[in-house]
């Protein structure tokens, strides 16, 4: 089904930032070095602060996925960031390894992350969106269980909302499919993602495309949205310590811009495109 977008819109577009902070390679590392630690110090001082500017200057709402780790460590940030009218999301406690985790301990995690946003944020996220951008086998059930109104973490779709079905999985026989989700999933993809295009990890992750290319990609894409997606949401990801830096920032504002000069675009947070779905 379509969303139902305000009288004259075509396309929901959210930018969605990954807030991870000092988290971000915390699912992924034993040992978080100096250098490492200080690529989340520059998502909190340097890069939240430069996004945070854009999104005033073009008067737009965005919803920041949060580790519960980083929320309880930079709360000052966190109020900035709901002062602003930006909504906080749920994104794991220290960006932990989803699919890797026992479905007790996913559960452990769940009932602590909430806990800090009801403590800082003074109440419980809306939406999800899993560290791992995956789910364990558990996961749909978890947050079925826990109330969550929508996830963004899947690729089953780009440009509609819908609901997860449960897969079980068969090699010589037709594959069996479950009840659809009780949450409506707002899909990501890596082709609109900042870090794996932006950034550079020794040794992990090569990165560093010039932005002319990433732009064109990210254009493309909007432009197919808007001219053949009725109501559909076009959904980007970004993060304070890739899209802060000086040069991707630059493209951001520019893309920005070019988005808000196409007719009928709606800039919403996750919770309001959710808002706008109707079974």
């Amino acid at each position: 089904m379509p969303l139902t977008l305000p009288s004259g819109k075509r396309l929901a577009v959210n930018i969605g930032v990954d807030f991870d902070a000092q988290t971000a390679f915390s699912g992924h590392m034993d040992h978080l070095s100096p250098a490492i630690l200080a690529r989340g110090d520059y998502d909190v001082y340097v890069g939240t602060p430069r996004l945070l500017g854009i999104f005033k200057k073009h008067r737009i709402p965005t919803t920041w996925c949060t580790p519960s780790h980083t929320i309880i460590t930079f709360p000052e940030r966190i109020k900035q960031i709901v002062d602003e009218g930006h909504e906080i999301a749920a994104h794991g406690l220290y960006h932990e390894s989803v699919p890797s985790l026992s479905e007790s301990e996913e559960r452990r995690l769940m009932d602590v992350q909430l806990s800090h946003h009801e403590q800082v944020v003074g109440h419980r996220p809306r939406g999800y969106r899993s560290p791992a951008w995956d789910f364990s086998d558990a996961t749909m059930t978890i947050l079925e269980e826990y109330g969550f109104e929508w996830d963004s973490s899947l690729m089953g779709r780009d440009f509609q909302p819908y609901r997860p079905v449960p897969v079980t999985v068969h090699k010589e026989i037709p594959n069996e499919f479950g009840t659809p989700a009780k949450f409506l999933e707002l899909p990501v993809s890596w082709h609109l993602d900042d870090y794996p295009a932006i950034d550079h990890v020794p040794g992990v992750l090569a990165g560093l495309m010039a932005t002319d290319g990433i732009f064109a990609r990210w254009r493309d894409n909007f432009d197919y949205a808007l001219e053949n997606e009725p109501n559909g949401c076009f959904i980007l990801t970004v993060h304070g310590m890739v899209t802060g830096r000086a040069h991707a920032i630059m493209m951001l504002d520019r893309f920005i811009e070019y988005m808000k000069e196409q007719d009928g675009v709606w800039f919403a947070t996750l919770s309001e495109i959710s808002d706008a779905w109707t079974d």
